[in-house]
């Protein structure tokens, strides 16, 4: 009987064999890198995430929400346009440049973000500073929940209902003094935690941690909101667990994520799109279709909601994203072309 010896390199089980699919892949994104350079690669939103091919194939648990009580407020519905957007792509849709640059690394990376523990800081101009933890966030003021139009800068929007609490009562809890003009926000810092906060390419060269602001008038007004949660759940990390503002009038990057402290102040505060390209993200970005973005227009948008992407409808852009009666009178006398 001729037996032949298996050659030293056949060692590996069945199941240790990249698929031919994935080897075939790999060559070509090798391809990529010899040709475009691995720097270039990297940064580019459209090719974020491709090198999770080469990452571990262990599964992350996800974040886990929980039901929250709330009463459902329909005071601002007629103030809607568009079908609500389902849940799973408000959650798997998202800027949150601390986990990433693409629209799904917040999901993929953001699931074991800590948020219980969590202390939001309210200080600055006030009357009675307070620290809030986990527990006060979601049971400090009745939850209500809200359906609100919400519009990126990027010219794409969805409906969301949002549960929470408006930013005004939590202000009127601390006492706002005579001296306050403005609330700057921050979001959590840590890099250990976020990923894009340690490393540039990730966090697209944002100076983090990540900050915004508002006038005191905007900060008061009606609407603005403080959310926990959405469709009737806490918030996942990626839409930015476990409170973040919600300003339904400007534009999404306003609606700061994961905040840690609220403080209010008698100068402007800095924001993190300002800082980073003034020439692009003024400091009230508010939805304005007759402005546009110098990179593309803002006169339209493309509605997610249901179906696939070429289902996805290019509706006209309605000034402060259609909550004009509400709003426009807080920028009375502000050329707001010019003060974009």
């Amino acid at each position: 009987m001729n037996i032949r010896k298996a050659v030293a390199w056949n060692k590996y089980k069945e199941g240790d064999i990249t698929p031919e699919e994935i080897y075939q892949d790999r060559r070509q994104i090798l391809k990529q890198l010899g040709f475009v350079g691995a720097g270039a690669l990297l940064s580019s939103h459209a090719n974020a995430g491709i090198l999770d091919l080469f990452s571990s194939d262990k599964q992350k648990a996800a974040f886990a929400t929980k039901a929250l009580p709330f009463e459902k407020q329909t005071e601002y519905d007629h103030l809607l346009y568009g079908e609500l957007t389902p849940e799973s792509k408000i959650i798997s849709h998202n800027n949150f440049f601390e986990f990433g640059t693409s629209k799904t690394d917040p999901q993929d990376n953001a699931q074991e973000l800590k948020v219980d523990p969590w202390k939001l800081i309210i200080d600055g101009e006030v009357d009675t500073p307070m620290t809030l933890d986990y527990d006060d966030l979601l049971s400090l003021f009745p939850l209500e929940e809200r359906t609100y139009n919400f519009r990126c800068v990027e010219a794409w929007s969805m409906v969301i209902p949002w549960v929470g609490f408006s930013l005004a009562s939590l202000l009127k809890k601390v006492g706002v003094n005579s001296r306050a003009k403005y609330v700057a926000f921050e979001t959590l810092y840590d890099p250990e935690q976020m990923p894009g906060q340690k490393n540039p390419y990730v966090g697209g060269g944002i100076n983090y941690p990540y900050v915004e602001g508002l006038t005191l008038a905007e900060a008061m007004n009606d609407l603005t909101f403080m959310s926990v949660g959405l469709y009737g759940k806490t918030l996942p990390p990626q839409n930015g667990a476990p409170i973040r503002l919600v300003v339904p009038w400007k534009y999404g990057f306003k609606s700061i994520k994961s905040v840690v402290r609220i403080r209010l102040t008698d100068k402007q505060p800095a924001t993190s799109w300002n800082q980073l390209a003034p020439n692009e993200y003024g400091f009230f970005a508010n939805v304005n279709p007759s402005v546009d973005h110098p990179r593309w227009s803002q006169a339209s948008e493309r509605r997610i909601s249901q179906g696939g992407l070429f289902s996805a409808k290019r509706i006209p852009t309605l000034p402060f994203n259609g909550y004009g009666e509400s709003v426009a009178s807080l920028y009375s006398g502000i050329d707001l072309k010019r003060f974009y």
